[in-house]
């Protein structure tokens, strides 16, 4: 079992064949392979223009790692043909897997899988309060951000593909990695043999305020949903915003919990496999001291790990950019808060929220304040290109399916089966069975339908 680093590989030809001038100006290493648990990975460095389309100077390192399951020689895998994965986010890396297991290990049985590192992630040129002003001033950092939405992060992935010699690859995009696959449709579409779909079908137009009017019902009746399952959970959280009204508590990294940082932990309500998992989250909230109840350091050191956004800035940063399209989203969610007050912080009895951004973010949350006024820029930024091309969309011809979930509470129903409607040949799986986490529910199984959809019987 092969566990060291090994420096510097050379590139060697892989499968799909075939050159191309991206292929032989793209600075690409393999700098470690490892074996473990069924499966070899290989650790895959790119260099790339910070603007694909050669307006700004600069580059970007992005980093993706290989998974190909060990029941394949080394000769096999070399014949397989590629699968790209793209997380959610934005500002999420990809995937770390311990072993090959739900929907990759379906996957790895006829692919080699690339786990990309979107931009501005994990290993690739990643942002953080201390990376970006080294951009330079703020405007300056604004700027450099534009340039890491879907439509850049696709034209890595078609660079990418070209380095490694593929053929036309298979994307399977999950909530956010959705949005970047219709992009890829839109744009490059000439490099994908077919495109899976889960939790993410973006609306092709603006404004972000209907997004935020669909999912904030959503969230309101998952709430209901959940407090009906946990009856004194429902008293449990008022009682929770009530003493942090009248009591300052203080999260183990010193920041304060507020209500509305509070009521963050409703992100546990967009999944099968987390929902239960706020249950016993409440159940830790309270101690007795010696004059009165306090937080629980435990329930503190959970809840920390919930509302901080050091480990991904750019999801605060960049979140309400990927529904800009020629327009301002000018904090979205923040304006159309109030036409629910259910969810005001000084609601007798709030409810919980769902992965709204909010312009507080950046003045609570140590990790953010210091790029609040990026924050602010980019918010007003009026000029965004289009992230969609919905007449090509129209005239797709690339085998495309997708799962809906009915009740998903960060990617609405209605306007994901409106998105499905304009894309010709997109193929809809709709289920009240899952949630916006369906393949950490069953990932195979989902996996292996929006394949059979795609291809014909016997493919």
């Amino acid at each position: 079992m092969s566990r060291g680093p090994v420096a510097d590989l050379p590139v060697t030809k892989l499968a799909g064949g075939g050159t191309s001038k991206a292929a032989t100006t793209v600075p690409h290493s393999v700098r470690a392979r490892h074996s473990y648990r069924g499966m070899r990975t290989a650790e895959h460095y790119f260099e790339l223009p910070l603007d694909h389309s050669g307006d700004a100077a600069g580059t970007v390192t992005v980093f993706a790692r290989e998974y190909v399951s060990s029941d394949h020689s080394e000769e096999e895998a070399a014949r397989l043909p590629w699968l790209l994965y793209l997380q959610g986010g934005p500002g999420g890396r990809g995937p770390r897997l311990p072993s090959l297991g739900g929907w990759s290990k379906a996957a790895a049985k006829d692919f080699r899988i690339l786990m990309l590192d979107q931009r501005g992630t994990g290993l690739s040129s990643a942002i953080d309060r201390n990376t970006l002003p080294l951009r330079g001033n703020d405007a300056a950092q604004a700027e450099y951000l534009s340039h890491f939405r879907a439509d850049s992060i696709v034209a890595d992935a078609e660079a990418i593909r070209a380095s490694l010699g593929a053929a036309p690859w298979t994307v399977y995009g999950q909530s956010y990695g959705g949005f970047c696959a219709l992009s890829y449709l839109s744009f490059a579409p000439e490099g994908l043999r077919e495109v899976l779909v889960t939790g993410g079908l973006p609306p092709l137009t603006g404004p972000a305020d209907r997004v935020y009017r669909a999912t904030f019902k959503r969230v309101a009746a998952r709430n209901a949903e959940y407090f009906g399952w946990y009856p004194e959970d429902r008293a449990m959280v008022s009682r929770i915003a009530r003493h942090l009204r009248d009591t300052e508590e203080f999260l183990p990294d010193g920041g304060r919990l507020t209500v509305e940082r509070f009521q963050m932990v409703g992100s546990f309500l967009g999944g099968n496999t987390r929902v239960d998992a706020l249950h016993h989250l409440l159940e830790d909230a309270f101690v007795s001291a010696s004059e009165a109840d306090r937080l629980s350091d435990a329930f503190l050191e959970q809840v920390r790990g919930i509302v901080s956004r050091s480990a991904n800035p750019l999801y605060a940063l960049m979140h309400e950019s990927i529904y800009g399209q020629g327009e301002a989203t000018d904090w979205a969610a923040w304006r159309v808060l109030p036409d629910f007050p259910a969810f005001s912080p000084g609601a007798t009895e709030p409810l919980l929220t769902g992965e709204m951004v909010y312009p507080w973010y950046f003045e609570q949350d140590a990790a953010l304040r210091p790029l609040r006024n990026v924050a602010q820029l980019l918010a007003a930024k009026s000029d965004w290109k289009p992230l969609y091309d919905p007449q090509r969309l129209a005239r797709n011809s690339v085998p495309a399916a997708a799962a809906v979930y009915s009740e998903d509470i960060y990617v609405d129903r209605e306007l994901s089966l409106e998105t499905a409607a304009a894309v010709r040949g997109l193929q809809v799986w709709e289920s009240k069975d899952f949630h916006h986490d369906g393949i950490a529910d069953d990932g195979e199984g989902i996996f292996m339908r929006l394949l059979g959809m795609t291809r014909p019987a016997g493919d």
